[in-house]
């Protein structure tokens, strides 16, 4: 039997008077998955996610969160962790008065220690909130977020300010996390992170979505490239492609294997050195820009 949605958006509408920032959008996150909402500015994703989080009242239509409407407060905050771009903490509580304080809040349970050592504030747990560093902040929003080990966690760029270790090792946590079984919703900028790790994208322009499914799904609608540097005396190349700008070559595909086959073969009987060679399907970012406005 197959368990209900964690997060259910029945033809939602939110409107801040004539402006209409979300337009009758629908969509699903099923329990235990990595849902990454994007969207490009202005698209409606953060009214989508204060709607959800509880923060918003919708204008019009349904959300159903862990199988409550985010306004029962009483049932949904225990078991959801919220990391917000900027947390807003008591600049004069220190790292683990702020960590316990938002564990009475959210009525979750859990050990401080515990929680500091994910993020390696352990050393900082008598620091005050406002000595700390912005990436250490960041550290103690997730910090907050993933205390108790919430079945539903959202991270709105997460990885904002981090530094390469500290990046990974939230990661790492996040990891852990989903292993545990939580459902992660993830608004990120930096679209690589998105693509190596959601099971599902929502990708939203003008109030709704302009495409939503796997990685491959939404890459798949465009071509692959094929990029290389040619020495000048090279002959004609075997398939069509553009120069561009920095005098490499472009080659777009929806047959790479195949067209990488017959370049390889060209080169190699030609004997020309296909120089600073790159191939690879289509990016997310590469879907991002194809969006007309």
């Amino acid at each position: 039997m197959t368990s209900p949605p964690v997060i259910d958006v029945d033809r939602l509408d939110v409107k801040y008077g004539d402006f209409h920032a979300v337009r009758s959008l629908s969509f699903q996150v099923r329990r235990g998955e990595f849902y990454a909402l994007l969207g490009t500015n202005g698209a409606g994703k953060t009214s989508t996610l204060e709607t959800i989080e509880g923060h918003r009242v919708p204008t019009s239509g349904t959300v159903r969160v862990l199988g409550h409407s985010p306004a029962d407060r009483a049932a949904v905050r225990p078991r959801m962790g919220i990391m917000l771009q900027e947390s807003g903490f008591s600049p004069d509580l220190t790292v683990r008065e702020s960590v316990r304080l938002i564990g009475e809040l959210t009525q979750r349970t859990d050990r401080v220690e515990r929680v500091l050592g994910i993020v390696d504030l352990t050393r900082k747990a008598n620091t005050k909130v406002s000595h700390l560093s912005g990436g250490e902040k960041r550290r103690l929003d997730f910090a907050t977020a993933v205390y108790g080990t919430p079945e539903l966690v959202f991270l709105d760029e997460p990885t904002t300010g981090l530094d390469v270790q500290s990046r990974d090792a939230l990661w790492d946590a996040v990891d852990k996390l989903r292993e545990d079984g939580s459902t992660i919703v993830l608004t990120t900028h930096y679209l690589e992170e998105a693509q190596q790790r959601a099971d599902r994208v929502g990708l939203m322009h003008r109030g709704t979505f302009h495409r939503e499914g796997t990685v491959a799904e939404l890459t798949r609608t465009l071509p692959a490239m094929i990029r290389f540097a040619l020495p000048p005396s090279a002959p004609a190349l075997p398939l069509p492609g553009k120069r561009e700008s920095d005098g490499k070559f472009l080659i777009e595909t929806h047959r790479l294997q195949k067209d990488m086959a017959v370049l390889l073969r060209w080169a190699e009987d030609h004997a020309v050195e296909l120089q600073e060679l790159q191939a690879g399907p289509t990016r997310l970012d590469d879907v991002f820009r194809a969006i007309d406005d």
